[in-house]
């Protein structure tokens, strides 16, 4: 059940971008090199995100798009019709990649039913492949048994060096799962980390490289979102940076549990 390295190492967030800023933030990624472009229904943004592929001139098999179906579409029916929605607002056919964006919240809707949902829209061709985001260990291993748990390909959850995650990595990669991290960034605090700014002096970075090379040298998809292409680039070339294991361990050492995505209806968290 090796799925490894099946999604681009590096994508475009677009969370909290709407209309022409979307559209931009698409343009100079594409332009840029990337090819992984990471929506979502709740981001109300898949018609601009579609549209700026459109206009890019990129061909669209080059393109790797990820979005995601919002919890109050989980019962059989709606999911499907969902993501053909999505799939009319951006464009396509099919997206290369649907995960369900956050866990039943209280079970309401039953995991077999939805994840038998997304199963289905992948067999009638509406997405290439279906995964999760912000499971737990407990609810991966729940998928995993189901029927269509197979299918599954990675689980997108927050990682940044404030927040390691490490239990819940570590369990995913070992059922070979890719791990994409949201949120890399820590909504930007890593920029004034002195740890990061130190080590990034050392490779002529900037501690949010640093930051993006850490996630990445663990194996781990990242998602950054950004709005300037100079930024976007910064990103892309993060990827060049290689830390050492002593590097890596400082960085490791920032870890306190400090969690961005926590809202009410979240998951009962892995510590």
């Amino acid at each position: 059940m090796a799925h490894t390295n099946i999604l681009p190492v590096i994508g475009l967030g677009t969370f909290r971008l709407k209309e022409q800023d979307v559209i931009d933030s698409v343009t100079s990624a594409l332009e840029l090199g990337y090819r992984h472009i990471d929506t979502a229904q709740m981001y109300e943004n898949e018609e601009a995100v579609g549209k700026a592929i459109k206009q890019s001139g990129v061909p669209r098999d080059d393109i790797f798009l990820t979005t995601k179906i919002w919890w109050d579409r989980f019962e059989h029916d709606d999911l499907i019709a969902s993501l053909e929605e999505s799939c009319r607002k951006l464009g396509v056919d099919q997206v290369d990649l649907t995960l369900l964006h956050w866990p039943s919240p209280n079970d309401e809707v039953p995991m077999s039913e939805y994840l038998g949902a997304l199963s289905e829209a992948r067999e009638k061709g509406l997405t290439k492949r279906i995964g999760v985001s912000n499971f737990t260990i407990a609810q991966i291993n729940e998928a995993l048994s189901m029927p269509g748990g197979e299918h599954i390909v990675t689980n997108q959850i927050e990682v940044h060096p404030f927040l390691a995650n490490r239990k819940l990595v570590e369990h995913c990669q070992s059922k070979g799962l890719q791990v994409t991290a949201y949120m890399p960034l820590a909504v930007g605090k890593v920029m004034d980390e002195p740890v990061l700014k130190e080590i990034a002096e050392n490779h002529d970075a900037s501690a949010a490289q640093v930051a993006l090379a850490w996630v990445a040298q663990r194996d781990i998809v990242v998602i950054p979102s950004s709005t300037k292409p100079e930024h976007q680039k910064a990103n892309l070339e993060a990827l060049d940076i290689t830390l050492s294991p002593d590097e890596m361990a400082q960085i490791d050492k920032l870890d306190a549990g400090d969690r961005i995505a926590n809202p009410d209806f979240a998951p009962k968290w892995d510590e």
